[in-house]
């Protein structure tokens, strides 16, 4: 049997247990990953989730060398960027893909690193991800669909053919993007929204169809 991997979980909050559920499932096919532990800057060093530890804050990595893998399980866009700008300073760490037995997904699909591919979804033919995207539950990803780095899409999402989510963009639960749309840089889309047109970068979008409603950033 092939040595196990050692992979740490930054972000102890819910989702990160759910990665670590992932992780877990993906060993149930194969064996590959030894979960070391979770790390969190806002959480106690030495509290137990879930059967591991917090280890402590990213200052941790200093103490693991680059054969270690890290998933950052956070799901706002702007923080998970902060975060792996100040993980990369700090080394050389390797950022896997992690894709749940249960996805759906073609032989087309190109994507870079640090991905979470969640149970539930299906990703159909030509699709580009680029890095640190994460796809919540039981989304559904249409073809030639682009997503940049650093998206989240939230559970229930349905993305259809030939759209475009630049950097940074979250779509929220349940929300619907049509055939065609690119949704702007950083722009955060509302639960339940439909996306029937191009929206711009930095902004909040809500409603059926949806409407630019506030600008220049921030969580809904």
């Amino acid at each position: 049997m092939d040595e196990m991997k050692k992979i740490l979980i930054f972000g102890a909050g819910g989702f990160g247990r759910e990665v670590q559920w992932l992780i877990e499932r993906i060993n149930q096919m194969k064996p590959i990953w030894k979960i070391e532990g979770y790390l969190d800057d806002g959480i106690e060093s030495g509290t137990e989730i879930n059967g591991y530890k917090v280890l402590g804050g990213v200052e941790k990595l200093q103490e693991f060398d680059a054969s270690v893998s890290v998933v950052c399980a956070v799901g706002s866009a702007r923080i998970r960027e902060k975060i792996i700008s100040r993980i990369k300073q700090i080394g050389k760490f390797q950022f896997p893909n992690l894709i749940d037995p249960d996805v759906q997904m073609s032989q087309f699909i190109s994507m870079g690193e640090g991905n979470i591919i969640c149970a539930g979804n299906i990703l159909t033919v030509n699709i580009t991800l680029g890095d640190f995207v994460i796809l919540n539950l039981s989304c559904t990803i249409g073809h030639d669909a682009v997503l940049e780095s650093f998206v989240t899409v939230y559970p229930g999402v349905n993305i259809s053919g030939c759209t475009k989510m630049e950097q940074g963009v979250e779509l929220g639960t349940g929300s619907k993007i049509i055939q065609g749309i690119t949704v702007a840089k950083n722009t955060i889309v509302g639960a339940g929204a439909v996306v029937v047109r191009h929206m711009p970068s930095e902004c909040v979008v809500m409603g059926v169809p949806a409407k630019p409603s506030k600008f220049g950033g921030g969580g809904i």
